[in-house]
């Protein structure tokens, strides 16, 4: 791993550490979630002005009007998803810088991201790249379809807030699988959403802030 990747000052391992202590401290308590976490270096997947708030637990901008979310939402929603489980083949919404991506690629055999910004695209791509990260596929799309070429998925995770639930989403999950994604306009929430044999059940959880679903590529 060259310099930057391993971080110095407030971009060093042991900035990450007292991430993870933090995250430990407000309840993540799944540690191959922690781990993953510790393994990637979110400072790469940032402006370089911004590196010194990298392990801050806060989101941050990324340009076009998007955000790379803040660390513990991030610990949050791949918990949910994994449910103390291996994952198989996942489905992201919403690649961004591709951090969230990076995550999933520790903790599931396959990660698919969809990403309709292109500039955002083709830098998560390099920084993927960069890293040696070679189980996320990549698609520059309009993710509101999501991915049913390679459907079903075990998880399904969506880094920006709908209105309403998907159903041409919903039926890309497994039975089995779970999917956590942020609803509502005025007012957000986490839900998780499960499917088993009778069909689809949906949870509530904590309130979240994430910009909105858009249609269409730019």
């Amino acid at each position: 791993m060259n310099l930057r990747h391993a971080g110095i000052g407030m971009t060093s391992p042991r900035t990450r550490a007292r991430l993870i202590e933090r995250l430990r401290a407000e309840g993540i308590a799944d540690e191959t979630v922690l781990a993953a976490m510790n393994e990637v270096p979110r400072h790469i997947f940032i402006d370089e002005a911004l590196a010194t708030r990298a392990y801050d637990d806060v989101s941050l901008p990324i340009g076009h009007g998007q955000t790379i979310s803040q660390p513990y939402i991030v610990a949050r929603m791949t918990e949910v998803l994994r449910n103390g489980k291996q994952l198989g083949r996942v489905l992201e919404i919403g690649t961004g810088c591709g951090y969230q991506a990076a995550v999933l690629s520790k903790v599931a055999k396959e990660v698919y991201s969809v990403e309709r910004i292109q500039p955002l695209y083709e830098r998560a791509r390099k920084t993927l790249r960069e890293l040696k990260i070679f189980n996320v596929n990549l698609r520059y799309a309009d993710g509101t379809a999501g991915m049913p070429d390679a459907a079903p998925y075990d998880g399904i995770i969506m880094t920006c807030a709908a209105p309403a639930l998907s159903a041409v989403l919903r039926e890309q999950l497994a039975v089995g699988g779970r999917m956590v994604l942020p609803m509502g306009t005025q007012e957000q929430f986490l839900y998780l959403i499960e499917r088993d044999e009778n069909g689809f059940r949906e949870t509530r959880l904590e309130a979240v802030r994430f910009v909105p679903l858009l249609m269409g590529k730019q």
